[in-house]
Formats: structure tokens, C-alpha cells, sequence
């Protein structure tokens, strides 16, 4: 478990990992589905999830430059984690 937290566990990781589960996403896009993330915030998360090999990185050589971040193989492994965990919210908050 310590692993996955290290991994995963922090407020934003989930998120951004899971609006990727559909696909790839241009990174201003991205960062518009999580609500309340700050830009550096969502830099500092997108760099850590790359860096562990959780999404991959790719930058387009157009101007204004263009960026899209997609699930890496390893990434795309937390699919079911990622979908139970929005799952559970979503029954947990009717309550």
C-alpha cells in the first residue's frame, strides 16, 4: 500500500490519472477538468506522474506549442483502481 500511495496517493494524481482513462487530453483541457488545481500545482503533479512512468508527454512543434499528455502502459494498469475509487465515491456521497 505504501508503494501505490507513494505513487498515486497525493489530492490531484487521481484525478488527473483518471480523466486520462478516455484518452489522450491537450493540457489545457486537462488541467480545466480538476477544478481548483493551481497551474503550478498541475505542472508539479504532470511532471511527477511522467517522471514515474504513469503518462507520457508529447509536444507538438507548433506555435502557441501544443501539449498532450496520454496514460502510459502502466498507467492504463490502475484503470480498474481508478474506476472502483470513483464507483465508491459516487455511492458513498448519497448517503
Amino acid at each position: 500500500m505504501n508503494y501505490t500511495m507513494n505513487l498515486i496517493g497525493t489530492k490531484w494524481k487521481p484525478l488527473v490519472l483518471f480523466h486520462l482513462l478516455e484518452g489522450g487530453l491537450r493540457s489545457g483541457i486537462l488541467q480545466k477538468k480538476i477544478p481548483g488545481i493551481s497551474n503550478k500545482m498541475f505542472t508539479q503533479t504532470v511532471r511527477d506522474l511522467e517522471k514515474d512512468g504513469l503518462i507520457s508527454r508529447k509536444v507538438y512543434p507548433v506555435v502557441p506549442p501544443k501539449v498532450e499528455y496520454t496514460l502510459s502502459a502502466r498507467g492504463k494498469s490502475l484503470e480498474d483502481i481508478l474506476r472502483r475509487l470513483d464507483a465508491w465515491g459516487l455511492e458513498d456521497c448519497k448517503r
